[in-house]
């Protein structure tokens, strides 16, 4: 989802490609439940659905362009042709501002895009809900850095961890700066800020936090009412 920058061509789009199909475990606020038949009841589980349906549903876009996915090189005009099918093409149409004053962007069109829509229903309204869910704890953290309490116990710990008589390192040792969280206090005050201001946030992100809650149960009907593997599954219509 977030914006990235290619540093090779060939096998690059491959591997990243991969990835992006794959998908990678999101911090996700709700515990998961029981479901209707073939959803699963642990979150982990309820995950992987969704990752493998989105995967199947974007591999199918891509095959009724006559693209398919392999480890084989491919020329340069291929690996465009590939990118522009599966991640979209031209300005990024999706677009979220955070608090933490981090952009967030993606593609409303190509295969991946195409996959979201088929599963959540809404593509943008999905779009807004996950990145606000995902980015809920950088955001607690964001806000309580501004909190007296966290000053003091982040001096406290910067003078811990680099002491006055010898060089300040760029980074101190991940031994000594965990001891100095523990004996600054910084530990314990971020955890009690962090935990306070993720009350906060779940009621002002209200709307969000329900959006996301919707459309992700309405995906994993819809995932676990797809074909199972092998079987042709229905192309998403690309506008």
């Amino acid at each position: 989802m977030l914006r990235t920058v290619g540093r090779a061509r060939r096998a690059v789009v491959t591997a990243a490609a991969s990835l992006m199909l794959s998908g990678a475990g999101c911090t996700v606020v709700g515990p998961g439940g029981a479901g209707p038949p073939g959803v699963p009841v642990t979150r982990a589980a309820q995950d992987e659905l969704l990752r493998s349906a989105e995967h199947r549903l974007a591999v199918d876009c891509l095959r009724g362009q006559g693209i398919s996915l392999s480890a084989r090189p491919r020329a340069p005009d291929e690996d465009r042709v590939l990118r522009a099918a599966l991640f979209g093409a031209g300005p990024r149409e999706l677009s979220v501002t955070l608090a933490t004053g981090a952009t967030v962007t993606a593609h409303e069109d190509g295969c991946l895009a195409a996959a979201k829509e088929r599963l959540y229903g809404d593509q943008r309204r999905w779009f807004r809900a996950q990145v606000t869910v995902d980015n809920l704890r950088a955001e607690a953290q964001a806000r309580m850095r501004t909190d007296p309490d966290h000053r003091a116990a982040l001096a406290r710990w910067t003078r811990c961890a680099t002491p006055t008589d010898r060089p300040r390192p760029d980074r101190p040792d991940p031994a000594v700066a965990a001891r100095c969280g523990r004996e600054s206090g910084l530990d314990e005050v971020r955890k009690r800020l962090e935990a306070a201001e993720l009350v906060e946030l779940r009621t002002l992100h209200r709307d969000e936090l329900t959006a996301y809650r919707q459309l992700r149960d309405r995906a994993l009907h819809r995932a676990a009412e797809l074909p199972t593997s092998g079987s042709p599954v229905g192309r998403p219509h690309l506008s």
